[in-house]
């Protein structure tokens, strides 16, 4: 997911009565929300990133040593603050076993929502390099902002006002995503399983989560004898696009010739999904059946050439 909808979570938490419990238990929250996306950085490499997004440091390995080590920093900051006078006098004793749990949830939390999207995650990073994929929620969901923002801010505005009850909101908005991401969950796996009991019959079926309207799904189809096409689906309805079913090319001899000296195409097929190629008498480009829409297509391709 984006980094606001991780933030947004870690804070729902600690409006949720967590960042009671000690001090820098908000700051705690957020950042291990975030800090697995510390292998940002690599996005430098361009096309070779995706290779390297999503893995280690989402793996059980870094969901032991990042918590840990984020609660040492806060920990040995506050104190820090108060060798020098300036801790603030309303923070909160800094409990440290406390601080190490709540560095855990969030930093848990963010695989959880990560897997739920169609990008794939690497969740046994580095004992496996599998992909796993939920295919449940678009990368940013807007409903999902919505509801946390919602209870978030009502518990803040609680608290200013001293009206009681202050983290009912928070708790209410982390319910009602959970309920959510349930419905998404059941439509995405509802879609797919009929998918592989009707024609064409294919050896996968990806209900790819569209912007917005969660309702609907953009079934796409690959077969066993190398072809693929997309479905566009609501809760109570598939309708197949005016288009013929396409062959994917990926059986084309020269894309394992040409793609043996290229980082990037080795990158790009090692992260793809669906891969599908298109072919030129000069070049071949591979992109992912996921992200052909041309707003997204240019961050997710690649050209062989011989």
């Amino acid at each position: 997911m984006d980094n606001l909808t991780h933030s947004l979570i870690g804070a729902a938490f600690g409006q949720a009565g967590l960042k009671r419990k000690t001090g820098l238990a908000m700051p705690a929250l957020i950042i291990a929300a975030n800090l697995p996306d510390i292998d940002a950085v690599c996005a430098i490499y361009g096309v070779e990133s995706l290779a390297m997004r999503r893995g280690i440091t989402h793996g059980p390995i870094a969901m032991v040593v990042l918590p840990l080590l984020l609660a040492v920093i806060l920990w040995w900051f506050d104190r820090w603050q108060a060798k020098q006078g300036k801790r603030p006098e309303a923070r909160l004793p800094v409990r440290f076993g406390w601080l190490l749990a709540l560095c855990f949830i969030g930093c848990l939390t963010h695989p959880l929502f990560d897997w739920f999207n169609n990008y794939g995650i690497r969740l046994l990073e580095p004992l496996s390099s599998e992909w796993f994929y939920g295919d449940t929620l678009f990368i940013i969901d807007v409903w999902i902002l919505a509801m946390l923002g919602a209870g978030i801010w009502l518990s803040l505005r609680r608290e200013r006002t001293s009206i009681s009850q202050r983290t009912r909101p928070a708790r209410v908005a982390l319910a009602s995503v959970v309920a959510y991401v349930g419905f998404n969950g059941l439509l995405t796996w509802l879609v797919e399983t009929t998918a592989k009991g009707d024609a064409p019959y294919p050896t996968l079926a990806v209900a790819n989560p569209v912007p917005v309207a969660f309702w609907r799904r953009e079934l796409l189809v690959r077969t066993a004898d190398g072809r693929f096409d997309s479905v566009e689906c609501t809760l109570l309805d598939c309708t197949r696009r005016p288009v013929e079913v396409k062959p994917t090319n990926m059986f084309d001899p020269r894309i394992p010739l040409w793609a043996k000296g290229n980082p990037g195409a080795q990158a790009f097929l090692f992260w793809s999904r669906m891969p599908v190629a298109e072919l030129h008498p000069d070049r071949i480009v591979l992109r992912d059946q996921r992200f052909m829409d041309p707003l997204a297509a240019r961050n997710f391709s690649v050209t062989l050439k011989p």
